[in-house]
This record gives C-alpha cells, sequence and structure tokens, in this order.
C-alpha cells in the first residue's frame, strides 16, 4: 500500500507542488525570508519541494540534500525553513490524497499517515544533520580566520614588527598574543617588536599583566617589546593599579614608537628635502657645482 500512496503522489506531483507553496508563502514572514527578495524565495521554495520529491523517488541520494543545505547556510536561513517546509508537505500530501480516496477509514488513514512520514521523516533528518554539520564547518572557519586576525603580527620592515590590538584581550586571546609574538618574531629574525593597544578600550590588572609577560617572552628571544597606544586614562590606570612598565619602552603613538624602533635599529627618520639641501651645502662649501 506503501507503493500505491507514493504512486499518487508522484503522479500528481504538480498539483501538490502549486498547494505546497501557497500554504508555505505564508510562512514569508518567519526570519528566514524576512530579508530576502520576493524571486530568490520563489526559486528556492521550488528548488526545495523538488528535492523533497527527488528524494521521494530516489531513496539513498544525498548529494542534493547536502548541496541545498549549504546554499541555504549561505542565505543565512534558519533551519527552522527546513522542518516548515516540510511538515507543509506532510499536511498538504496527507490532505491531498484523503480528498482522493472514496475509503477514509481509520486503518487507511493510520496506514496514510505511516507512509507519509516514511518518506518526510527520513528527509527531515537528512537535511537538518546537513545544514547542522555545514553550519558547525563553517564556524569552525570562521573561528579560526578570527584567531588569526586576532593578534595579527605584521613585519613592517627588516627587523621590525607590529601587532596592533583591536577589541577586548581575554585569557584566550592572550595566550594567543603570546604564542604569536613569539613565533613571530622568531620567523621575521625582529631586533624590535611594536605592541600597539590603541584600539583596546579598556586595560585592568588582568591585560597589563598579560602584555607584561609578552614583552618579558619577547626579550628572553633577543628582542626589543615597544608599547605604543598609550592613551592619557591608559597611563592613569596603569599608574593607579600600580603596574610596573619600566622593563621596555612605552610611546603614545605608533609613529613615535616606530622612530624608536629604528633608533634601536640605528637607523632613523630623514627629511629628504632637508637632506638635499645639506648635500647642496656640502658641495658649495667645496666649491663644487
Amino acid at each position: 500500500m506503501d507503493r500505491d500512496f507514493k504512486k499518487i503522489v508522484l503522479d500528481n506531483s504538480d498539483i501538490i507542488v502549486q498547494k505546497w507553496i501557497n500554504e508555505i508563502d505564508t510562512l514569508k514572514t518567519s526570519n528566514y525570508s524576512s530579508s530576502v527578495t520576493e524571486e530568490l524565495l520563489e526559486s528556492t521554495n521550488r528548488e526545495f519541494v523538488n528535492i523533497i520529491f527527488s528524494s521521494i523517488k530516489n531513496e539513498g541520494d544525498t548529494k542534493q540534500l547536502k548541496e541545498f543545505s549549504e546554499k541555504l547556510i549561505n542565505l543565512g536561513w534558519q533551519v527552522s525553513y527546513i522542518t516548515d517546509g516540510l511538515q507543509v508537505f506532510r499536511r498538504v500530501t496527507i490532505n491531498f490524497i484523503l480528498e482522493q480516496s472514496e475509503q477514509i477509514d481509520t486503518s487507511y488513514i493510520s496506514e496514510l499517515l505511516q507512509s507519509v512520514d516514511n518518506w518526510v521523516e527520513p528527509v527531515i533528518r537528512q537535511l537538518v544533520n546537513e545544514y547542522s554539520g555545514n553550519w558547525e564547518n563553517i564556524l569552525s572557519l570562521q573561528q579560526m580566520a578570527l584567531h588569526e586576525l586576532s593578534a595579527p603580527l605584521i613585519p613592517v620592515m627588516d627587523d621590525i614588527t607590529v601587532m596592533p590590538l583591536i577589541g577586548t584581550i581575554d585569557t584566550e586571546r592572550a595566550k594567543l598574543i603570546m604564542e604569536n609574538l613569539l613565533e613571530g618574531t622568531i620567523k621575521h629574525h625582529s631586533q624590535v617588536v611594536l605592541i600597539d593597544i590603541t584600539g583596546v578600550p579598556v586595560v585592568d590588572t588582568m591585560v597589563a599583566h598579560h602584555i607584561v609577560q609578552a614583552a618579558d617572552a619577547v626579550r628572553l628571544v633577543g628582542a626589543t617589546c615597544i608599547l605604543v597606544g598609550i592613551r592619557p586614562e591608559i597611563a592613569q590606570t596603569i599608574v593607579t593599579l600600580g603596574i610596573d612598565l619600566s622593563k621596555f619602552p612605552t610611546k603614545s603613538s605608533l609613529r613615535k614608537g616606530f622612530i624608536k624602533a629604528l633608533e634601536l635599529t640605528n637607523r632613523q627618520v630623514v627629511d629628504l628635502d632637508q637632506k638635499d639641501d645639506t648635500i647642496e651645502q656640502m658641495f658649495d662649501s667645496l666649491g663644487g657645482e
């Protein structure tokens, strides 16, 4: 009998699809479709219902389900779109078969409900599992990317690197800062490392402690650490907390810190116009042209 029900559904797929689309349109105000165009919603609905029928017809084929779940994640739609759509399909299919049937006894309805559940439930599980797995994978990749960007070490020139810090520093991020500092200092053969805390909104005892630890670690591998971006309110906080930053140079801005780094590496910033004037004066004093 299950085969008979399935034949009825497949033979009348056009009618069921239209009934499904009419009902799914009532869910337009849900979060998964509130910010998308009518055209995108309609095409996605068509694709969804086609995948449902394809899953019924070709049991065990999960390729389309996986691709569709990836598309929904990229659209930013919630998993409720999947569950709601399949529940609507279940209801529409059952109602349609009952409308076409001459016998409406209890055993018939029970068998119908069981058959439709046998089609729909595996599709729900497969789509939800694929959606969840893809979402977890994307979330993991995003977290890795954020970690890499949360404590970057930038080689600005030979022997000098900069680590700009933005946002709140917690224990996990402080550990990442330490690792990146040490690995980057050795990798780039840095003599001077500038830690820029201009974008750090709050420097408390824990944050200051992590920064001091990082500076000490850099010094142990043979480089000098310069802390830059110390705003007046942060300087006041550091003094109030009694934090000792005398072990390494500090500057109020990245520009001043970079000039100090040049001095520590036996270089300096030279005004080219002033340099040209100096050369001309030297030639004049020697009687040259």
